[in-house]
């Protein structure tokens, strides 16, 4: 078999090649997305720069969901094939695609993610008291304007009125980064980092402190950190990584899900936080029981692989 051309190359080699692929990727599609998006978008060369150089993007949706887009595409999926392609030649073997679990198994998963919402939530809220020192009070208040930010561009996406603007969302917020990133962050940083630390445990702690680094988001960095240790345990004790692209994509389409009932009136905006409460902690301790007791259920040896069909 063909192998990559980097195939066995140091960790610290392939993590840089992992970057420069990400941004060479990035900075490629991101130029054919423009000169595409007039067409697309309906609207000039000259608007289009207007709104790219000036701030505007913010205000036209379409743009903003078209950019969201190719993001996804372009800084996780694209280069997580091509630099597996460099580290293998087997792309489907590398990523840990080829294999799947049975489906008694996705439906763990499907109440895993459901049972730890009130945990990520309660973690959510211990994580937004966190008050830097008074010297570090001017990053403070630009973290939590970036928060802010970042949060009201979220707002902007999920407040749509009609099924096919929520399947859109979910499509764009739940399928391509639970692809892209589980890709990049699972599929391929956690092999070079188990094998530049020896050690498995350490490589699923860092790729998800990574995965939650790159939201840039300080007010959810421990949730989502979580969020990042538990798919890797799930790819690393399922051996495939359709059970962490499963559980990421359950996850960021409750969340779509939700925010388009909330939108609606359907359900409360109160639920969104359920678990965070001081009332809801006994309802949390349950949960939390009943994760672990999943995940325990999922350790070695306990979960039954479907074998590669040759």
């Amino acid at each position: 078999m063909r192998k990559g051309l980097l195939a066995g190359s140091p960790p610290f080699t392939q993590a840089i090649m992992l970057v420069f692929t990400m941004v060479a990727c990035f900075l490629l599609f991101m130029f054919i997305g423009i000169l595409l998006a007039p067409p697309i978008l309906g609207i000039s060369i000259t608007d289009l720069i207007y709104l790219l150089n000036n701030g505007g993007a913010m205000q036209n949706l379409h743009l903003m969901r078209y950019m969201q887009t190719l993001q996804s595409i372009s800084l996780f999926i694209v280069p997580a094939f091509f630099a597996a392609y460099l580290f293998s030649g087997n792309v489907p073997a590398y990523l840990e695609l080829r294999q799947t679990a049975p489906a008694k198994w996705f439906g763990a998963v499907l109440l895993l993610v459901i049972m730890a919402v009130p945990c990520i939530n309660l973690m959510a809220s211990l994580n937004e008291m966190i008050s830097l020192p008074e010297s570090l009070s001017g990053l403070e208040q630009r973290l939590k304007a970036y928060e802010e930010a970042a949060r009201q561009t979220t707002k902007r996406f999920l407040e749509v009125d009609s099924i096919g603007g929520m399947l859109f969302n979910i499509f764009m917020m739940a399928v391509l980064p639970a692809l892209g990133e589980e890709l990049i962050f699972r599929g391929v940083l956690h092999k070079i980092l188990v094998r530049w630390a020896g050690n498995v445990h350490v490589g699923i702690i860092v790729s998800g402190f990574m995965f939650s680094l790159m939201h840039m988001q300080f007010y959810g960095l421990f949730p989502r950190w979580l969020l990042g240790v538990m798919f890797g345990y799930l790819l690393v004790w399922g051996g495939t990584l359709w059970l962490p692209i499963f559980a990421h994509f359950v996850h960021n389409g409750m969340a779509v899900i939700s925010s388009f009932l909330i939108h609606k009136g359907i359900i409360p905006e109160e639920i969104e936080f359920f678990g965070a409460a001081w009332g809801d902690i006994p309802v949390t301790m349950i949960t939390a029981a009943v994760c672990v007791w999943l995940l325990w259920k999922m350790y070695p040896g306990r979960v039954e692989k479907i074998p590669v069909t040759p």
